[in-house]
C-alpha cells in the first residue's frame, strides 16, 4: 500500500504517473538541469508483503525516506523531477539490470547475463535480498518471469524517461546536468573528531559530470552549513555512470543527504530540519543550472 507523504499542501500533479514514477515539469526541461530521486518509492503492491518473511517497516529500511520532499520546493516552480514510486525492495533503479544474485530467482536461465558487484555481493542487487543485521528478506526465490515483468515495467521505462529529459535539456541549453538525490545514514566521526560529512557528492572520480560541478556543490553545501565529502564513501553508481558523458555534455551527479537532517528522531517521518535541506537541494540546482554557460561563455571569449 502506497503511504501518502505528510507536506504542508498537496504536491503539483505529475505530467505523467505509471508504475515506475512520477514525472513532474515541462517535456522540455526549463533548464539544464534533470532530479532524480529513484530510491523514494513507497507503491507497495497488495502482494508484495505476501512474499516477504519480514515486517513491512523491514522493506521500508531499503527506502531514502521521504527523499523527495526535498525537491516539492523545484516541483512546485516547475523543473523537471523523476520520483520513483516502485519500492526499492521490488526493484533497485540505481543497479544495472543484469546485477542479479542467481539465489534470488528460481529458474534463471544459464545463458542469462550476469554483473557482479560489490553492492550485489552484500545482499542488495537489482532485487535486494538481504538487509544486514536482518538476514534474507524473502520467503522464496523469484520466478525469473516474475524478474522479467519488474525490468520491463519498472526499470526500463525509468531510465528511458532520464534519457528522453537528458536529451530534451540537452538539445534546448546544450547540456545536461543530472542530480540524483538519495538520502544517507549518518556518517561516523572522523578519527580527529571531526564530525561526519552531512552531504555526499559523488560524480564516479571525475567520470560522470565536470569536476568543477562538484566543487560548486561542496563549496555551496559548506557556505550553508553542511559539511561535505567527495566520493567518499559514496562515489554515485549505476544511474549516474549510465546517464554522465560529460565529454558529449551529459553531466550526471548523485548527492547524498544525511537523512537525520530532515527526518524526526526515530527516521521514520519528515522533522524540522526539512525546509533548511528542502533550500539547500534549492540553491544547488539553481547554482548548477547557471554553472556551465558561464564557463562555456569565459572559455569562448579568451
Amino acid at each position: 500500500m502506497e503511504q501518502p507523504a505528510p507536506r504542508d499542501g498537496p504536491r503539483t500533479a505529475p505530467i505523467e504517473q505509471c508504475l515506475a514514477y512520477d514525472r513532474y515539469g515541462p517535456d522540455v526541461p526549463s533548464t539544464p538541469i534533470i532530479l532524480s530521486v529513484p530510491h523514494a518509492g513507497r507503491h507497495y503492491p497488495p502482494g508484495l508483503s505476501a512474499l516477504a518473511r519480514v515486517r513491512p517497516s523491514v522493506l521500508r529500511r531499503l527506502e531514502d525516506r521521504y527523499a523527495d520532499l526535498l525537491v516539492d520546493p523545484l516541483i512546485a516552480a516547475g523543473w523537471s523531477v523523476l520520483v520513483a514510486r516502485a519500492p526499492r525492495a521490488m526493484m533497485d533503479l540505481n543497479r544495472h539490470e543484469c546485477e542479479i544474485d542467481p539465489a534470488m530467482v528460481s529458474d534463471l536461465p544459464r545463458t542469462h547475463a550476469l554483473q557482479s558487484s560489490v553492492k550485489l555481493r552484500g545482499g542488495l542487487g537489482l532485487v535486494p535480498r538481504r538487509l544486514q543485521g536482518v538476514g534474507d528478506l524473502w520467503l522464496r526465490p523469484l520466478p525469473f518471469v516474475e524478474l522479467e515483468r519488474r525490468i520491463a515495467t519498472i526499470h526500463r521505462p525509468y531510465h528511458a524517461a532520464l534519457t528522453r529529459l537528458m536529451h530534451a535539456a540537452h538539445a534546448a541549453h546544450g547540456h545536461a546536468i543530472l542530480i540524483d538525490l538519495h538520502s544517507m545514514p549518518s556518517l561516523p566521526f572522523a578519527p580527529d573528531g571531526e564530525a561526519g560529512p552531512m552531504l555526499v557528492l559523488g560524480d564516479r572520480f571525475g567520470r560522470s559530470a565536470a569536476p568543477r560541478l562538484g566543487t560548486l556543490v561542496g563549496d555551496i553545501a559548506t557556505a550553508r552549513g553542511f559539511a561535505s565529502a567527495q566520493n567518499h564513501p559514496y562515489a554515485g553508481d549505476h544511474l549516474i555512470e549510465r546517464h554522465g558523458r560529460p565529454g558529449a555534455g551529459f553531466h550526471a551527479l548523485q548527492i547524498e543527504i544525511d537523512r537525520a537532517l530532515y527526518l524526526d528522531a526515530a527516521l521514520d517521518e519528515p522533522g524540522s530540519g526539512l525546509p533548511r535541506v528542502q533550500a539547500l537541494i534549492t540553491v544547488l540546482a539553481e547554482a548548477l543550472a547557471q554553472e556551465l554557460p558561464r564557463a562555456n561563455y569565459a572559455m569562448a571569449a579568451e
